[in-house]
């Protein structure tokens, strides 16, 4: 195994502009991504969902055609990760790129030469908004629990997969922890739905019900891919596997971890379904299914479908980036449904960044131009307050990415906002305008003891600054510029000694926010 990384996002279907939900994926995964990046190389994949029926039947209503209609929206998930600043190795089109159509036509020729695919006739219930068959047992009051409709009864000839063959196994893979699932629940769950029996499952549709649309199957003109068997073989697609590529051996084969970000109406997709396809392949598992719940309002689901959808990029618009980005991070439940509204948004952002870290950030600097003319001094020799606040920052450090490690971005935000409140304590307590005072009045212990309280002050915003880059990347990043010309030197080295740095006073890194 080498130390590499694959992380990706699901990949939503594009027949709607962006909702909060989507938002909430895209910045836990990048948050993921970002932190491993400390340790190992990562590829971090996302995409676009292009070849659903959802699509087709969106476009029939506006009176446009699929492709105008997948590549006028896709443009708006891609705004909304520019303004999210996900920074993503790439971003994969279901309908358009090369190297998916031929790796997701390869892939299904592999699980044919396995004798897994067979056809037969089938009727069932089929949810467009989820584009899966339910059983009647599933239905809450006759209604799919996600979308509340009614689903349509559909009578096809189909290709199907072998799924029940890969029960056992797939059981192995997660006993054996080969194959985790976060969180707990999730994993039981899905191991309550194996213990249960898997039947074969639908893997085609016809032509003519998919208007034409989606990626042929193999060797019938009259049938193509459901959606998402294509769109699972994606996440190998974008490495090119069925080319054996480099890409594909250090981020997949090889890699020691490989980890999908999904939400929890997806499970069984990611779960079981993805997994067992790979088994079928001859090709490795993920290592991971990270799970998250939804965002509500008033205790409902964001839906699209339901009618209630936040749009992001209003929030942004309104807000800015930091603020949506911590509230997602800080305040929500990486496992769990959390409800959403605005007056949150604000009094989070206004507690949290603008009084809390952005006070710490321009007391020091401000007091180390006007007591030190901008120069990180040396420090003495460190009493009980500087030993406690070093300690802090080493746990803060310490328990922060063991979460992240986890996968738990809440937990990790709530250790390093120890460190921020010890801090704010520490320079309260040490009082450096009452030593520069004393100072100036001759007293030499209180001018070693003010060059202590900047030094440690500013070694202390160093840490944050690093270990908020995967949470409010924009934000710690001008948080490093205010402590230096070149922030790479200081997220280097921690123990670096900064004394002779140039500091200049921190323009207002969180300006309040008011209600919209």
């Amino acid at each position: 195994m080498s130390a590499a990384a694959f992380i990706s996002t699901t990949i939503p279907y594009v027949n709607a502009r962006p909702h909060l939900g989507h938002a909430l994926e895209y910045v836990q995964t990048d948050a993921f991504a970002r932190h491993a990046r400390y340790r190992k190389d990562v590829f971090f994949l996302s995409g676009s969902d292009e070849n659903s029926l959802k699509n087709v039947l969106a476009a029939e209503r506006e009176g446009v055609t699929t492709r105008e209609l997948v590549d006028r929206n896709v443009q708006y998930f891609e705004k909304l990760l520019a303004a999210l600043s996900i920074d993503t190795s790439d971003f994969i089109r279901t309908s358009v790129s090369a190297k998916h159509i031929a790796g997701a036509t390869e892939f299904w020729r592999r699980m044919d030469e396995r004798g897994d695919i067979y056809t037969k006739d089938y009727e069932g219930l089929y949810c467009v908004g989820c584009e899966q068959f339910y059983s009647p047992a599933e239905l809450v009051d006759g209604k799919c629990p996600d979308h509340l409709t009614v689903p349509e009864r559909v009578k096809e000839h189909n290709h199907f997969f072998r799924l029940s063959r890969y029960g056992d196994q797939l059981l192995e893979e997660l006993t054996a922890g080969r194959l985790k699932i976060y969180p707990e629940s999730r994993l039981n769950e899905v191991v309550g739905f194996l213990r249960s029996g898997l039947e074969d499952i639908s893997i085609s549709r016809s032509v003519e019900r998919a208007r034409g649309w989606g990626i042929p199957v193999p060797k019938d003109e009259d049938q193509v891919m459901y959606v998402w068997i294509d769109a699972l073989t994606n996440y190998i697609n974008a490495l090119g596997w069925n080319d054996d590529s480099d890409e594909y051996r250090r981020f997949w084969a090889e890699a020691d971890q490989r980890a999908h970000v999904v939400g929890k109406g997806v499970l069984r997709f990611h779960a079981v379904y993805w997994p067992a396809m790979l088994l079928s392949a001859g090709l490795p598992l993920p290592t991971e299914v990270v799970v998250h719940g939804y965002i509500t309002t008033g205790g409902q689901k964001l839906s699209k479908s339901l009618g209630n959808a936040i749009d992001p990029m209003d929030l942004l618009e309104q807000y800015g980036q930091d603020a949506l980005r911590y509230l997602l991070l800080a305040d929500f439940s990486p496992f769990g449904d959390g409800d959403f509204s605005e007056e949150r948004l604000v009094v989070r952002y206004n507690t949290d960044l603008a009084n809390a870290l952005g006070n710490l950030l321009s007391r020091i600097t401000a007091m180390t131009v006007r007591y030190r003319d901008g120069v990180v001094p040396a420090s003495g020799p460190l009493g009980a307050p500087e030993e406690a606040l070093l300690e802090q920052g080493l746990a803060s450090t310490r328990e922060s990415d063991a979460a992240m490690e986890r996968y738990d971005h809440r937990e990790a935000l709530a250790r390093i906002w120890d460190l921020v409140r010890r801090a704010n304590a520490y320079v309260d307590e040490r009082a450096p305008w009452h030593l520069a005072k004393a100072a100036e009045q001759g007293d030499q212990q209180a001018a070693q003891d003010l060059d202590t309280v900047l030094h440690h002050g500013y070694r202390v915003l160093q840490r944050l600054g690093v270990l908020l880059r995967p949470f409010i990347p924009n934000a710690a990043e001008r948080m490093l510029l205010a402590l230096a010309e070149d922030p790479e030197a200081l997220i280097a080295d921690l123990a670096v000694d900064p004394a002779g740095r140039s500091v200049e006073k921190a323009p207002p890194l969180f300006p309040k926010l008011e209600l919209a």
